[in-house]
């Protein structure tokens, strides 16, 4: 009997918290819920019960696709450091994806426009196509001002901040990356954190 491939998506870039198991190409089990800043405690617990609702454990993933931002700086790497921890522990393959595109998936215009507020009229922004059951990526992700990026598309498009993830679109587009060593893996931030800011402005005086 030919063996099943079992894939876990992870996703904490945004306030959502979103895991999918999908088993021979169908999600099986989902979670897209809400959080209070708190993906660090809800995680694991949520993880545990899809698994077990189809009598599996971490062992059984053949495959992690990881949303490695850009978004919230904390959430970004909650979701990173899940997928590595399971990636170092059990040796599944990895591979990252853009956390704009899995917004994306969840619409179903040809042109959308994924956006993730990140104030002062400034947004990490991709823009992205549906094209026959996948995405695919048209505009390069970036941190920009919202209204300027908007001036350079020339195509009727949506915009989306929010919504649940269709992860057949992601799973058959080209826009999967595999991680070759997992201690590599990082976080796109697309920025300098506030940090980094103050530790340059330190070193300039």
């Amino acid at each position: 009997m030919k063996k099943l491939l079992k894939q876990l998506v992870i996703d904490t870039a945004t306030k959502h918290i979103f895991l999918s198991l999908i088993i021979d190409g169908k999600e099986r089990q989902f979670t897209y819920e809400e959080g209070i800043n708190n993906h660090s405690v809800t995680i694991i617990p949520y993880l545990e019960e899809m698994l077990k609702k189809e009598n599996m454990t971490l062992r059984d993933l053949d495959q992690i696709i990881v949303g490695i931002g850009p978004g919230s700086y904390t959430g970004v790497r909650i979701g990173v450091t899940v997928a590595k921890m399971i990636g170092y522990l059990n040796n599944p393959e990895v591979y990252t994806v853009s956390s704009l595109a899995l917004i994306a998936s969840a619409a179903e215009k040809p042109f959308v426009l994924a956006l993730i507020d990140a104030r002062r009229g400034n947004a990490f922004m991709g823009l992205y196509q549906n094209v026959s059951g996948k995405i695919v990526n048209i505009m390069s992700d970036s941190l920009e001002n919202i209204e300027n990026y908007k001036k350079g598309i020339q195509m009727d498009y949506v915009i989306i901040e929010d919504g649940k993830p269709q992860v057949e679109k992601i799973i058959n587009s080209e826009l999967l990356i595999k991680v070759k060593d997992i201690h590599s893996l990082t976080p796109n931030y697309l920025q300098v954190t506030e940090a980094e800011r103050n530790l340059h402005n330190e070193t300039d005086h």
